[in-house]
C-alpha cells in the first residue's frame, strides 16, 4: 500500500432544512391555525481516529466531502429529517490543520477519538413557532442555516520505535531493506527515498519498528531539498539511528548538518537517545576506518559534550549490523521502562 502522509481536503457540512409555512385544512375546521413543521438540521462532518489505518491514501483521489442537508419541514407539524453526519476515518497520530491560517485544530493520539470539524446548519422554524396573540395566522417561516465549510490539511506523523537519519545516500534504505521485510527503492543517487518507509526489525527474539526518513540536507528545516515535510516524523520516533557514509570526506560536517537541522526544527529532537554508525566500511581499509571513528568521537565530545560510541557497519556485507540493532533495542527498552 502506498504511504500518503499529507492531504488537503474540503469539508462542507449540510444545510439546515427550511421551516414550513402551512395551515390546518380539515373538514369542520374552517379557521385552522398554523401547523408548519421545523426543518431538519444539516449533517456535520466528524473525523474519527482508528488504529486500522496507517495512511491517508483514502483522501488522495477524493478531496471534497459534503454532508447531507436536512429535509424541509412539512404541514401537520411534521419536522424535516436531520441530515446524517458524515464520518471520515483517519489514522492515529493524524494532525488536523486549518489550511487557511495554518493553525492546529486537533491532534489524534488515541483509537476511537472523534472531532467535529464542521457543524451542520440549524433547521429553520416553521410558522407555527411565530403564532402569537396579535398574529394568529403567521405566514413567515425561517429558512435553514448554511452548514460550515472549511479547507483542512491532514498530516500524519509516523509512530515508530526508531528512526533512520542521515544525509542522502548514507545507506538508510539499504539498511532498512536488509534488517526488515520492507522493500524501499534503492539506488545510488540522492533522494532515492521520497516517502517515509516502515519496517519491523527482529533481533534476538525481540522486535521493534524502524522508519526510514528521507535524506536531510542543509537548510531542510527551512524547506530546502525534500524540506521539513519529513522532519515531523522524527518527533514520534523514540530513538534515532544516525547513519553516516564513512567514504565521505567530511563525516563530522555531515553529522553537524543533521544535528543543526534537528535543532532548528525542534530543539527537543537533539535530546532523543541516539545511535551513530559509520556505514560503507567495506569501501575503506581498517586503518582509515579507525581514524575516522576517532575523529568523529573527538568532534562530538568537543562540540556537543557527549561521549558517543561510534559503530562501524556495512550494509553491503552485514558486518556490524546486528550490534547496531541490539544497541537500538536496548535504548528502546530503557525508554519503555522509564515510561
Amino acid at each position: 500500500m502506498q504511504f500518503i502522509d499529507e492531504v488537503k481536503i474540503l469539508t462542507e457540512a449540510g444545510k439546515g432544512g427550511n421551516g414550513a409555512s402551512s395551515f390546518r385544512r380539515e373538514k369542520f375546521v374552517p379557521r385552522g391555525g398554523p401547523d408548519g413543521g421545523d426543518g431538519g438540521r444539516g449533517g456535520s462532518i466528524i473525523l474519527r481516529c482508528t488504529k486500522s489505518l496507517n495512511t491517508l491514501i483514502d483522501f488522495r483521489f477524493k478531496q471534497h466531502f459534503i454532508a447531507r442537508s436536512g429535509d424541509n419541514g412539512k404541514g401537520r407539524n411534521q419536522s424535516g429529517i436531520s441530515g446524517e453526519n458524515l464520518i471520515l476515518n483517519v489514522p492515529i497520530h493524524t494532525q488536523v490543520f486549518n489550511d487557511e491560517d495554518g493553525s492546529l485544530i486537533f491532534d489524534f493520539i488515541e483509537d476511537g477519538q472523534e472531532f467535529e470539524v464542521v457543524k451542520g446548519g440549524r433547521g429553520g422554524l416553521g410558522n407555527v413557532n411565530f403564532k402569537s396573540s396579535t398574529n394568529r395566522a403567521p405566514t413567515y417561516a425561517q429558512k435553514g442555516e448554511e452548514g460550515e465549510s472549511l479547507w483542512l490539511r491532514l498530516q500524519l506523523k509516523l509512530l515508530s520505535d526508531a528512526g533512520l537519519l542521515g544525509m542522502p545516500n548514507a545507506g538508510k534504505s539499504t539498511f532498512l531493506a536488509m534488517t526488515t521485510r520492507a522493500k524501499p527503492k534503492i539506488a545510488d543517487y540522492p533522494f532515492t527515498t521520497l516517502k517515509p518507509q516502515l519496517g519491523v526489525v527482529y533481533i534476538d527474539n525481540h522486535e521493534f519498528v524502524l522508519a526510514d526518513i528521507p535524506g536531510l540536507i542543509a537548510n531542510a528545516s527551512q524547506g530546502k531539498g525534500l524540506g521539513d515535510r519529513f522532519l515531523k516524523h522524527i518527533e514520534r520516533c523514540q530513538v534515532l539511528l544516525h547513519l553516516i557514509d564513512c567514504s565521505h570526506e567530511d563525516i563530522c560536517g555531515n553529522y553537524a548538518i543533521i544535528r543543526h537541522e534537528l535543532l532548528q526544527y525542534n530543539p527537543d529532537l537533539v535530546l532523543k537517545p541516539e545511535v551513530i554508525a559509520l556505514n560503507k566500511i567495506d569501501l575503506l581499509n581498517d586503518k582509515i576506518i579507525e581514524k575516522k571513528i576517532t575523529e568523529l568521537e573527538k568532534f562530538i565530545k568537543k562540540n556537543y559534550q557527549q561521549s558517543q560510541k561510534i559503530h562501524a557497519i556495512s550494509t553491503a556485507t552485514g558486518k556490524g549490523v546486528e550490534e547496531v540493532l541490539r544497541s537500538l533495542y536496548k535504548k528502546i527498552t530503557k525508554i519503555h521502562e522509564i515510561n
